[in-house]
């Protein structure tokens, strides 16, 4: 990519106040067009989840930029990028999935737009298919993706989120105790309350694959544990901000419904499907009960 990292841009992000992040587990496939994607003279550090020493190698010698990390184990998407942005030396971080690519002029057009805004805690540029929009927007704000114009949202999706680390306390970045799910709305409450503010950047497009950061051949290990952390982070998110009865209350459907589907896989003899509804229940049981989200899928 050819965008120029300018020493004009002196009040707000530039090529030299910024790193990416990028959080990995058996994502082979995809790492390269993600990295190739981003500009070759920004500095990117990888966190692979795993000991992979070959992965490491491999990334480390064919890019001069990128600085893998190994945690060692699976330690979750949010706590692969508190490492990766504490190992960071700029004031700002990109934090982004494997599976996520750049437009040639994506970083330039978030460079650009970060000079109008006065004060800001996390930018996103938005997804290329307005379809499927990555973030929450604000009942207040109308018409702005149209207009191209930078706009508050109450949160962005965790695969596209650009953080400015000065405005989070403590180095308090990613709640680690979500292992997979809600930890990006999660950090936009907390950035909210304390005074920030969240602004998506309708002129910077991004690609996102979905669900492709792990390698395609683990997809059914990767399902179950999509599921049950979905349930557990679902009941875990709405506990921390509304209290234990009201996160009761909001998951109830879907305890029962996933008891009832159960029920009728059973009765006509779909494994596949009952699994998955099993493992949604262990999720709920579990976090209801106050247990970590100590479920991994086995890759």
């Amino acid at each position: 990519k050819n965008f120029s990292i300018s020493i004009h841009y002196t009040m707000s992000i530039s090529g030299q106040n910024l790193t990416i992040v990028i959080v990995t587990l058996k994502s082979e496939k995809v790492i390269d067009s993600c990295i190739n994607s981003i500009n070759k003279n920004l500095p990117i550090i990888v966190v692979e989840n795993s000991d992979n020493s070959e992965f490491k190698s491999y990334l480390e010698s064919n890019y001069k930029n990128v600085q893998c990390i190994l945690s060692k184990g699976n330690l979750g998407t949010g706590s692969g990028y508190n490492i990766g942005i504490k190992f960071s030396k700029t004031d700002y971080v990109y934090v982004i999935n494997p599976d996520v690519t750049l437009e040639d002029d994506t970083l330039d057009e978030i460079f650009m737009a970060s000079e109008k805004i006065e004060d800001f805690s996390i930018l996103s540029p938005i997804l290329s298919d307005v379809k499927f929009p990555n973030y929450k927007i604000l009942k207040k704000e109308k018409n702005y993706v149209e207009k191209n114009i930078p706009f508050q949202v109450e949160c962005v999706d965790g695969f596209s989120m650009l953080l400015n680390k000065k405005k989070f306390k403590n180095e308090n970045y990613f709640d680690e105790k979500f292992f997979m799910y809600w930890e990006n709305n999660d950090i936009c409450v907390r950035a909210i309350n304390e005074g920030g503010s969240v602004f998506i950047i309708p002129k910077a497009k991004i690609n996102h694959l979905g669900a492709k950061a792990v390698d395609p051949k683990f997809f059914n290990e990767v399902e179950l544990s999509r599921n049950w952390h979905w349930m557990w982070s679902t009941f875990n998110y709405h506990k921390k901000y509304k209290g234990f009865f009201i996160s009761l209350l909001i998951i109830l459907p879907k305890l029962v419904s996933s008891i009832l589907k159960i029920l009728i896989y059973s009765l006509i003899f779909n494994r596949e499907k009952k699994k998955i509804y099993y493992q949604r229940l262990s999720g709920l049981i579990n976090a209801i009960m106050g247990k970590s989200s100590w479920y991994r899928p086995k890759i």
